[in-house]
């Protein structure tokens, strides 16, 4: 096989040293599962999706931490679900995120039961000796050469190896056998999302912006929240994600997600994945409207770990308020979340300047239609109204330029 100057996963390598790399590789993983590997290399997403496949298969094979095994065991369900939160020293100082985070659960309707269920996991010292003192379940996931005990401000280099080391340490519980919702620490939980969830999907996440189907993959998730069950097909996909953080450097893991979402290579592996809506699993970005059905509230759109703090503090007030009253007047009260304070000047500016885009848009395609010179396939979304997949582009556009 000559791959000396495939530059498909950003490899260059020599014909010789390619093919010593492609032929051990390809030996042990066709040894191991031949009938994926002769579907991987027939597939249409190629060579990317398959060295993606092999390549970054080999963090599979190391020792499983028997620490961990002994956390997960304790807190797993009956099913091996557990709930799982990261957390750094930051995160973990007295009043911050973390005991937010404990709080809202306390507070719930239905949650205390999974503060059974629940491992913190610990990317520092501080932090996990913190977590020892407000909670059973506790694990201390060491990186080398690393410190993520500070605020990691977003898209900076510590930011960005704590979100890909993450999505490592994810994958590597789903081989342990263990299906988990995932929490960003700047989520309060007002509700028991289970019920919520879709029972036939493998991979469902939370999202910036929902367009109403949770089969469209325009909709713009958001890595923050998510509940995933263990299975062939989840393992493989999440090697594929990580695997993908070369293709596309200096982005993290959700921009990756929002690449490879559309790639033939979901499908070849038959992964089920699906959207959930803002009505339950809200945020800053989209609150939910409804007290009687939301379940999560996220503190995106927001940067700034003290501001984050303060307006999740006051939408937990507004929660504890709703809680109060009686069956009646929940259905007839109609109560509304508090505006956001120290977060709304990111929250309004993006949505005005979404507004803005999306009016520039409509006015473009009107003027294309009108002067014939709109492409075949733009035209047909347009005939159908079917445009979330370009907005979602536009809007991620928009988060980035604005925040």
């Amino acid at each position: 096989l000559q791959i000396s100057k495939r530059t498909e996963e950003g490899l260059n390598l020599d014909t010789e040293k390619g093919q010593s790399v492609w032929v051990s590789c390809m030996a042990l993983y066709n040894t191991v599962n031949p009938l994926k590997f002769v579907a991987q290399f027939n597939g249409s997403s190629g060579l990317s999706s398959l060295l993606a496949g092999c390549i970054f298969d080999s963090s599979s094979m190391v020792k499983k931490d028997p620490k961990l095994e002994k956390v997960l065991r304790e807190a797993a369900m009956e099913d091996n679900t557990v709930v799982i939160i990261t957390l750094n020293e930051a995160w973990a100082a007295p009043d911050s995120l973390f005991d937010l985070f404990l709080e809202s659960l306390n507070t719930g309707n239905g949650t205390q039961r999974l503060l059974n269920h629940l491992v913190v996991v610990a990317l520092d010292l501080k932090a996990y000796q913190r977590c020892l003192t407000r909670h059973p379940h506790c694990y201390f996931l060491t990186t080398e050469g690393i410190d993520f005990s500070n605020e990691a401000q977003f898209m900076t280099s510590t930011y960005l190896s704590m979100m890909w080391r993450r999505i490592d340490f994810l994958r590597s519980v789903l081989e342990m056998g263990y299906n988990y919702v995932f929490s960003d620490t700047d989520i309060i939980w007002f509700r028991d999302p289970f019920p919520w969830f879709f029972p036939d999907a493998d991979f469902q996440i939370a999202c910036d912006k929902f367009y109403g189907n949770p089969n469209d993959k325009g909709n713009r998730p958001n890595g923050g929240f998510k509940f995933v069950r263990s299975n062939k097909r989840t393992i493989e996909f999440y090697k594929f994600w990580y695997g993908s953080r070369d293709k596309f450097p200096g982005i993290h893991d959700q921009d990756v997600l929002n690449k490879i979402k559309f790639d033939p290579y979901i499908d070849t592996i038959g992964l089920k994945m699906r959207f959930l809506s803002t009505d339950y699993f809200g945020g800053f970005c989209d609150p939910s409207k409804d007290f009687n059905v939301v379940c999560t509230m996220h503190a995106n759109c927001c940067f700034g770990l003290d501001n984050k703090v303060k307006d999740l503090r006051v939408m937990l007030g507004d929660w504890r308020k709703y809680a109060s009253l009686n069956a009646t007047e929940k259905e007839t009260h109609r109560p509304t979340w508090s505006d956001p304070e120290n977060c709304r000047y990111d929250t309004d500016m993006v949505q005005k300047f979404e507004a803005t885009i999306h009016l520039f848009l409509a006015l473009l395609i009107s003027l294309l239609l009108l002067f014939k010179g709109v492409p075949t396939h733009l035209e047909g979304l347009h005939s159908k109204g079917n445009f979330s997949v370009l907005s979602s582009v536009i809007e991620d556009i928009c988060y980035r330029t604005v925040l």
